[in-house]
C-alpha cells in the first residue's frame, strides 16, 4: 500500500548505489511477506547485503494513539522476535506499517527487550506524529523516555525547528524519509550522513548514541517550508492562515468551510523554549537540498524529471562523479561544468548556498521552490547554508581515521500536472511522482 510495485530490495540496492547511499533501512520488517524477502537477500542473521549496499531491519509502527514510531533492529531474528511480540495487538499482514493496541511506553519497552533503537517518526507533522498528540517526550514514552535515542525530523522540520525545544537537545536527529518509489528522485529524498566504525547495527548504534567519537556528521533534507503541513492551512482549499486568524475562525476555513490544520511552523512556536535555535555542540550541520534530477528540471524549465534533457544531464553528472551525493554536495564547482549547461551548474550552487525562493506548503499541499532568476521580485531566502569549504571538511571520502571504513519533482504550482515519459524503457526515474502515494501518509 502507498508504494510502487517496483519497491523490491534488488531495485532499491541498484538505485541506492546511484544515489550514493551505503546503508538503507528495510522498513516494514514485521510484515511476514516482506520479512521473507529480507531473509532471501540476507548473508547471515546480522548481515543483509546486495553487492555493496547494506540493509538494516527497520519498521514504522503506529501506536493506539496514532503516533508513529521508528524501530531499528540488530538482526533478522530480532525482527522476527519483534513481530511475535506485537502480533497479539494488531494485524501484521494488513499493512507494512502495523497499527497496534499499544502506547508509546509499551512499544519502547518491547524495543528495549529485543535490543532495538526507537524514536518518533516525522515528529512534528500534525497527523500521526508525536507532537500531533503530545507536548513532550515524557507524555508519549513515560518511564521509557530516557531510552529514546533519536528523533526523525520529517519533511516539514529541520534542526533549526527541533533545537528550539530543549527536551530534544540530547537526541540525535535523523533526516531520513520514507521512499514510496526506488528511483533516485524519491529514494533518500532526505538522508543522514554518519561517521561509523562499520556498516552494522552496532556501528550505527554507536553513531546514534554518539559513543567512542562516532556521530552523525551531516543532515540533508528539504527546506521545511516544502513540507505539506508546514503552515496552518485548510485541508480542502489549502488557504493558509496565521495562527491568530485560525484560532479566531475556530479552525474552520471562512473560504470553503473546511478544517484548518495546524502547521509545523506554528506547532514549533507553541512548543519552543527558545526564540532562536540553540544547537548542542554535537549537532551536525543541516544542508537543504532536493534530488538532483529535480534541480536539473528546475534549471531547464522542463515539465518532468523524465524528459530526455533532464535524464541526459543527470547521467552525465553520475558518470562523472559516481553518484548523486558526490555530484550535489562534494563536487568542485569547476568540475560541474562537465554537464555542459551553466543553468544546471548555477542551480546546484544556488541550492548549496540556499539562494532559492520558497512558497510554503500547508493543509496537505506541498510547498514549491523557484530559482531567483524565475521570480526577481520575491524575497530570496538566505539560509546560511554551508560553504564548499565546510562541506569538504565533512566529506566522508576524505576520512583520516584509520578505523573508519565509510563514513517533489519540480515543486509544481498548484494545478500544474506532469507528463509521463512514453515508451517501455525504464530510465533512472521512471516512476510517476505520485505513484501509489496517499496524501495522508506521505510525509
Amino acid at each position: 500500500m502507498a508504494s510502487s510495485r517496483r519497491m523490491e530490495l534488488p531495485t532499491i540496492a541498484r538505485e541506492a548505489s546511484k544515489k550514493g547511499m551505503e546503508l538503507i533501512g528495510t522498513a516494514d520488517c514485521t510484515h511476514p511477506k516482506w520479512l521473507e524477502e529480507i531473509k532471501r537477500v540476507s548473508v547471515s542473521d546480522e548481515e543483509i547485503r546486495i553487492d555493496e549496499i547494506y540493509f538494516i531491519p527497520t519498521t514504522e509502527i503506529e501506536d493506539r494513539n496514532r503516533v508513529h514510531h521508528l524501530l531499528i533492529l540488530p538482526s533478522v531474528s530480532k525482527a522476527e522476535e519483534l513481530a511475535e511480540r506485537i502480533a497479539p495487538f494488531g494485524n501484521l499482514e494488513a499493512d507494512g506499517r502495523p497499527s497496534v493496541r499499544l502506547n508509546g511506553t509499551e512499544l519502547a519497552e518491547i524495543a528495549k527487550d529485543v535490543g532495538a533503537l526507537i524514536g518518533p517518526c516525522h515528529a512534528f507533522t500534525p497527523w500521526t506524529a508525536l507532537y500531533g498528540y503530545h507536548d513532550s517526550l515524557k507524555s508519549c514514552y513515560g518511564d521509557m523516555t530516557d531510552y529514546i535515542s533519536f528523533l526523525e525530523l520529517g519533511l516539514s522540520a529541520d534542526s533549526d525547528y527541533a533545537d528550539r525545544i530543549q527536551d530534544l537537545h540530547r537526541l540525535t536527529f535523523l533526516s531520513n524519509s520514507d521512499a514510496h518509489s526506488p528511483y533516485t528522485n524519491k529514494l533518500a529524498r532526505e538522508f543522514t550522513q554518519f561517521d561509523v566504525p562499520e556498516l552494522t547495527f552496532d556501528g550505527l548504534k554507536k553513531a546514534i548514541l554518539r559513543e567512542q567519537g562516532y556521530k552523525a556528521t551531516l543532515n540533508v533534507g528539504f527546506f521545511p517550508e516544502e513540507g505539506k503541513y508546514n503552515r496552518s492551512a485548510c485541508i480542502k482549499c489549502f488557504t493558509q492562515y496565521p495562527l491568530s486568524e485560525a484560532v479566531e475562525n475556530k479552525w474552520r476555513c471562512p473560504v470553503c468551510g473546511g478544517v484548518i490544520k495546524k502547521g509545523v511552523f506554528d506547532r514549533v512556536n507553541e512548543l519552543a523554549d527558545f526564540k532562536e535555535p540553540k544547537h548542542p555542540e554535537y549537532r551536525p550541520p543541516y544542508l537543504h537540498l532536493i534530488p538532483l534530477a529535480e534541480i536539473i528540471q528546475m534549471a531547464l524549465g522542463h515539465a518532468s524529471v523524465q524528459t530526455k534533457g533532464v535524464q541526459t544531464a543527470w547521467n552525465k553528472l553520475i558518470e562523472r562523479f559516481g553518484n548523486e551525493v558526490k555530484a550535489l554536495i562534494y563536487s568542485e564547482p569547476e568540475d560541474l561544468k562537465v554537464v555542459g549547461d551553466d543553468r544546471i551548474v548555477n542551480a546546484i550552487l544556488a541550492f548549496r548556498k540556499g539562494n532559492v525562493i520558497i512558497h510554503p506548503g500547508g493543509g496537505g499541499q506541498y510547498g514549491w521552490l523557484e530559482l531567483p532568476e524565475n521570480l526577481k521580485n520575491e524575497e530570496i531566502r538566505q539560509t546560511g547554508q554551508l560553504s564548499f569549504a565546510d562541506l569538504e571538511e565533512i566529506n566522508p571520502t576524505k576520512a583520516s581515521k584509520p578505523e573508519k571504513n565509510r563514513a517533489k519533482n519540480l515543486r509544481k504550482k498548484p494545478g500544474e500536472t506532469e507528463k509521463e515519459k512514453p515508451g517501455n524503457q525504464e530510465p533512472n526515474n521512471t516512476e510517476p511522482d505520485d505513484a501509489g502515494q496517499s496524501s495522508l501518509f506521505d510525509f
